[in-house]
């Protein structure tokens, strides 16, 4: 259940919490990496630890790590989150990264990166050529919520205007 290193960790004195989303970050991907998926409760199961908590953790883990763990949420495609999509953008925008390398980086298919990267340049043309979100979304048909991510995204970084 736990490897050398983590052991290490626990001797060295690393907080719980810490060495707990090592855990979780290496047990979800040796899972994938033998053909299958563990979900948030799965790995609340395995560890006896809340779901809520566990799934804060992965997050957590996600974040400062810039990836994205393998996990039904993830490899489905499932969920409005703006994680993602930020992840995914960012290394495509700011990194300069060929989207092929995004999906291995970020657990995600190639379809689902090529989607998020061909929504996010749809959107950023329209929101270059100053279009309301009322309008993006009539011309492009991707929801309003997912478009003011985008535009989030955008403004973050490649500029700063507003929309309405």
């Amino acid at each position: 259940m736990v490897t050398d290193q983590e052991v290490t960790l626990f001797e060295q004195g690393k907080p719980i919490r810490e060495i707990r989303k090592q855990i979780i970050a290496r047990i979800m991907k040796e899972a994938y990496q033998q053909g299958g998926i563990l979900s948030t409760r799965d790995v609340a199961l395995i560890l006896s630890k809340d779901a809520a908590g566990i799934s804060q953790d992965r997050i957590q883990y996600e974040t400062e790590n810039q990836t994205v763990l393998p996990h039904p949420g993830a490899l489905h495609d499932m969920g409005s989150t703006i994680t993602h999509k930020k992840m995914i953008v960012y290394k495509y925008v700011v990194e300069k990264k060929p989207t092929n390398f995004i999906a291995l980086e970020t657990n995600h298919s190639q379809r689902a990166v090529d989607n998020y990267i061909s929504n996010y340049n749809r959107v950023k043309t329209l929101l270059q050529e100053n279009k309301n979100i009322e309008f993006i979304h009539m011309a492009t048909k991707i929801a309003k919520h997912v478009i003011k991510q985008y535009y989030s995204i955008y403004n973050q970084y490649e500029n700063n205007v507003k929309v309405s």
